[in-house]
């Protein structure tokens, strides 16, 4: 099998278990995860061009409203003949989610659906996103992906601030943690005492959670003389690394940055 296609690295991963590399690598060294993230330019072309086409034929088959935007514009999943194509896709916009509340997107049948989340609904009807195993798959090994790319490994013991429940960051970065062989504390977010009383007992290497709460805890940090020097990353997401959020903290932190992407940005 070749082992520039991610799909071979996704057996290692189970999804709530600790499964992690077969090779047993040692921690801090090359994780077999990033493989992918590393491949020749032309070779990530192929890839992407593959699973682009893969897509566009899915959805065109299998989700209506797409279909119709497509057909309005001339095009079948034939027209798709190289990246550049792309630009021709009609956009998804945030009304769409809206107007086909709660599964009119859905291109798998609820049978295959192992996972619902959901936005919270306080502009209207909640934007809902399905899983299927498949997903979570991708998922776990996306996240593994993230966290060795700043530098994690087996052994860092991860606080993840993401919020746990309909909200769909959480469970997406605990997997991925967990997949890596870290040691995960599933905090959520909230409860900003104790989040630091836990970051100093339990030697925190690596903290989740959106920018603004980091920011929030930098300064709480400071006022409760908190010493932060054993947190060495931090993987946030959710919301935008503003530029001036990163020079106006009123305290300094060591942590290495790693801006990640969720299905709620």
């Amino acid at each position: 099998m070749d082992p520039s296609t991610s799909g071979v690295l996704r057996t290692p991963y189970a999804q709530g278990g600790r499964r992690v590399s077969p090779w047993n690598d040692p921690p801090g060294g090359f994780h077999p995860a990033s493989v992918p993230d590393f491949l020749p330019r032309e070779r990530l072309r192929e890839l992407q061009l593959q699973r682009l086409r893969s897509v566009v034929g899915r959805a065109f088959e299998r989700v209506a409203l797409f279909r119709r935007r497509m057909e309005e514009k001339g095009l079948t999943p034939a027209s798709i003949r190289g990246l550049e194509d792309l630009g021709r896709l009609p956009f998804t916009v945030k009304a769409d989610l809206r107007d086909t509340y709660p599964f009119g997107l859905f291109a798998s049948p609820m049978e295959e659906i192992v996972r619902l989340h959901a936005s919270s609904g306080t502009t209207g009807k909640p934007i809902v996103v399905a899983y299927t195993q498949a997903d979570l798959d991708v998922w776990t090994e996306v996240m593994v992906r993230t966290f060795t790319a700043c530098g994690l490994h087996r052994g860092d013991v991860i606080q993840n601030a993401y919020g746990y429940g309909l909200f769909t960051g959480g469970l997406g970065a605990h997997y991925g943690a967990e997949a890596l062989g870290a040691t995960v504390i599933p905090i959520s977010g909230g409860n900003t005492e104790r989040q630091l009383m836990v970051m100093q007992d339990f030697g925190v290497t690596a903290l989740c959670c959106t920018p603004s709460y980091f920011l929030h805890l930098l300064e709480r940090a400071k006022e409760m003389k908190i010493d932060f020097s054993r947190l060495r990353a931090g993987v946030f997401g959710a919301r935008r690394w503003a530029r001036r959020a990163s020079t106006s903290s009123p305290c300094r932190s060591p942590t290495r940055r790693s801006s990640a992407s969720s299905a709620s940005s």
